[in-house]
């Protein structure tokens, strides 16, 4: 089993943060960005690492790849390495790295970057204005460097407007995920951005029609089971598209 965990560093660590352990912490990867040393984000990734793999972990929702270009980002913000796209790709490299040292692996997220946005998609639809090309230049610099290294990438739900036909969420979007043979997983589908447009069922088929790997946290899991359970009985979903995602998560 994937045993999983969000312990990015900063505040969003869920070991570090609670009073129950006491472990390795950092302020926030903004922090350990501004040195620009790489060594540094290898240590954190390190340090994570070990104490998340003493304690039965084997999966980390970490590092985050996005790069905060956006100064009224309000869920991104100090969880990201910096403003600068090279900068964020060098840290988020070293630090997995640091992570597969320790035997932990690692999850780019939020594909295809959540920082330049200005809202949260915890709470409801959040879209990126940019084309393809401009989020190459960007937000992608991260994800483009470090995946031939990265264990899974987590996609969010933000909406490319100006890249997608479909106007879905990424996470549910084929256009925004094909192509990549890695992992694929999905950030929690709970979420407002998914759970206030979509039922459980429809999320989840979707985002398997689409790609999708692992369907992480449905807010109704028996309804999104049955619903892929449904789809593949009667022919929406085959059983050779299931197959692919059982191959890459095994391999």
């Amino acid at each position: 089993l994937f045993i999983a965990v969000d312990e990015e560093g900063g505040r969003v660590a869920r070991i570090a943060n609670s009073d129950f352990f006491n472990v390795a912490s950092y302020k926030s990867m903004e922090d350990i960005g501004k040195a620009g040393d790489a060594s540094k984000a290898e240590e954190v990734g390190r340090q994570i690492g070990l104490y998340l793999k003493e304690l039965g972990f084997n999966l980390d929702f970490a590092p985050v790849a996005d790069t905060n270009t956006n100064p009224q980002n309000i869920v991104i913000g100090d969880r990201s390495y910096g403003s600068d796209p090279a900068l964020v790709a060098r840290m988020v490299s070293a630090q997995l790295d640091g992570m597969h040292d320790s035997g932990i692996m690692g999850t780019l997220k939020h594909f295809p970057g959540h920082g330049d946005t200005k809202d949260d998609t915890h709470s409801g639809y959040v879209s990126i204005e940019k084309t393809w090309d401009e989020l190459k230049e960007c937000e992608l610099v991260a994800f483009i460097t470090a995946l031939p290294k990265a264990d899974m990438v987590m996609v969010s739900h933000i909406t490319a407007v100006n890249v997608t036909s479909d106007q879905l969420p990424t996470s549910m979007s084929e256009t925004m995920i094909t192509g990549n043979d890695g992992v694929i997983i999905t950030d929690a589908m709970a979420m407002g951005a998914v759970a206030d447009n979509y039922t459980s069922a429809e999320a989840a088929v979707t985002a398997v029609k689409a790609g999708v790997d692992i369907v992480l946290m449905p807010q109704n899991l028996d309804e999104a089971f049955n619903g892929v359970m449904n789809a593949v009985t009667d022919g929406e979903i085959s059983m050779a598209r299931l197959d692919e995602s059982v191959m890459r998560i095994l391999k």
